[in-house]
This record gives structure tokens, C-alpha cells and sequence, in this order.
């Protein structure tokens, strides 16, 4: 991974997937919560360098979105989207149907990375495993037309990738998972890394918990920095893509600003000792 130069996200380092492209290692996170704010997507987009976005059906701001890219006159082509599959449209035809909506509601030609949101699929009268594969045999077509340039998985635990794996012609390029101090799963982080799939980590300050932590609040005094630039450096530092949610600029601004510093090796090793392993978003781990 290439560090970028300066204290913002331009120029922001990559990480390649197994398919050749390259997916930028800091990203805004959207959310249906309160989690969206025009103002800041455009700002982030404008003045942050930030390029990678992502998002999803469930959380109802695709449209949205369309408006602010328009808005900040970055070009299509600098840009990296990421939306998500939600179960009600897991199936065969629902796929490939669902997909093209996202691509129209976003406004775009094709989406640069798609991902199957959630392993449980809802579905009466079929194993999650039978839709799921249904499911990616639809994204692997997708990829192949260029309507998806890389496809993915999100929530996925061992156990259902291990199923895919029996079941799919594409690998997943990536996997966005919750990863922070609290929720380091780091046997998952290896698979995906044993496979060529790239981990990528939602919920980077868990939600606000993090920041409160007095271990946190002290490196952040030790470094000059705020608890949420270590939260994220740190992620960053253990090879995750990360994408932060926030609806305020300032925070955004803040959050780019993790690329001109280095987290000294004892001390990451210090924030991995906060892992008590709880989760702060939805636990994969009933799912079979």
C-alpha cells in the first residue's frame, strides 16, 4: 500500500484486488440513521479528496447521492461506488434487477463494487446457502457484463464463505465486515487475505464507543491527534479499507487527515488488546 503525501485524502493509497483494480483504502460511509447529509458528501467529494463512497438500497439515499456526485462536478471516472444487495431482492432475476435500479437511482453506468449485504437471505422453503448462490451466480454475470466492476460480500463469517467458495466461479473481491478496537476478527481478516478477497471494515469507531476510551483518548494525546484519527489510522495501518460515517464536515475533514502520521508498533499492539470482541452492528454469527 502506497502512503499518500499531505494531511488530507487526495492522492489517498490503494489497496489492488484479485481482479487487477484498485479500491481507495478510506471511503465516507452512508447510513439510513440520520446518516446522510448532502452538504456533507458534496464537501467530502469538494474540498476532502475523498472519492470512494459507499452505500446501500437499504439505507434509501442512492437518489440522493446522485444529486451531490452531480453537485460536486467530481468526474464519474475518479470516483469509487459501492452499494449493496439487500435480501428482498436475493434470488436469480431480483439480482440482476435490483442492480441495474441502484446503477439508475445512482445515476451511473455501472457500479465499482456491488456486495451481497447480509448472509441471511429470508427466503421460505430455501437454505440460505441455495440463495446465496443463486444470488452470486447473478453478480458474477454482472460482473462480466461491466455492470459491476468488482463484486463482494458483507457480514460474510468463514463458514459462509467457505459455502460460496464450493458454489461460485468468481471469488469475492472484497468483504466489508465490522472491525474496531473492540471487534478485531482477525482469523476472518486471514482467511480473506489467504484467498485474495480484501477486508473491508465498517463501524471504525464503533459507533462512538472508541472514542471514549481512555486507552484511545490517551494515544490520541500522545500523537497530537483525535481519538477518531487513531481509531482510523490504526484500521488503516492493519491493511482495512475503512469507511467512516459521518454528516458533519468538519468531522469528515478530520477524519481524511490520517495519512501523514504512523502508529508506532507497540502501541497498535496496545489497541489490540482492547478487542473484547463485541459487536456495536448486526452479529453474523447465528447465520448458517
Amino acid at each position: 500500500m502506497a502512503e499518500a503525501r499531505g494531511g488530507g485524502a487526495r492522492g489517498c493509497p490503494t489497496l489492488p484486488l484479485a481482479n487487477g483494480r484498485s479500491i481507495p483504502v478510506l471511503g465516507l460511509g452512508t447510513s439510513h440513521q440520520g446518516g446522510y447529509s448532502h452538504d456533507a458528501v458534496v464537501h467530502a467529494l469538494q474540498k476532502c479528496g475523498i472519492s470512494h463512497i459507499d452505500t446501500a438500497k437499504r439505507y434509501g439515499c442512492e437518489s440522493l447521492l446522485q444529486k451531490a456526485i452531480k453537485e460536486s462536478g467530481v468526474k464519474r471516472e475518479d470516483l469509487w461506488i459501492t452499494t449493496k444487495l439487500w435480501h428482498s431482492d436475493y434470488g436469480y432475476e431480483n439480482t440482476k434487477k435490483a442492480c441495474l435500479e441502484s446503477c439508475e437511482r445512482l445515476g451511473v453506468e455501472y457500479l465499482d463494487l456491488y456486495l451481497i449485504h447480509w448472509p441471511d437471505a429470508h427466503v421460505p422453503g430455501k437454505s440460505n446457502r441455495e440463495v446465496r448462490a443463486e444470488t452470486w451466480r447473478a453478480m458474477e454475470e454482472l460482473c462480466e457484463k461491466g455492470l459491476c466492476r468488482s463484486i463482494g460480500v458483507s457480514n460474510f463469517l468463514i463458514s459462509h464463505l467457505e459455502q460460496l467458495k464450493e458454489d461460485c466461479v468468481i471469488t469475492p473481491h472484497v468483504n466489508q465486515v465490522e472491525y474496531h478496537p473492540f471487534q478485531r476478527p482477525q482469523e476472518l481478516v486471514d482467511y480473506c487475505r489467504s484467498r485474495d478477497i480484501v477486508f473491508e471494515g465498517y463501524c471504525p469507531l464503533a459507533k462512538g464507543e472508541a472514542l471514549t476510551h481512555p486507552t484511545v483518548i490517551q494515544l490520541a494525546k500522545k500523537y497530537g491527534r483525535t481519538p477518531a484519527q487513531i481509531c482510523i489510522r490504526w484500521s488503516i495501518q492493519n491493511g482495512i479499507v475503512t469507511i467512516p460515517k459521518s454528516t458533519k464536515a468538519e468531522r469528515i475533514q478530520e477524519n481524511c487527515k490520517v495519512f501523514d502520521f504512523t502508529i508506532a508498533e507497540d502501541d497498535t499492539e496496545i489497541l489490540y488488546g482492547l478487542h473484547d470482541g463485541r459487536h456495536v452492528s448486526w452479529d453474523p454469527s447465528l447465520v448458517v
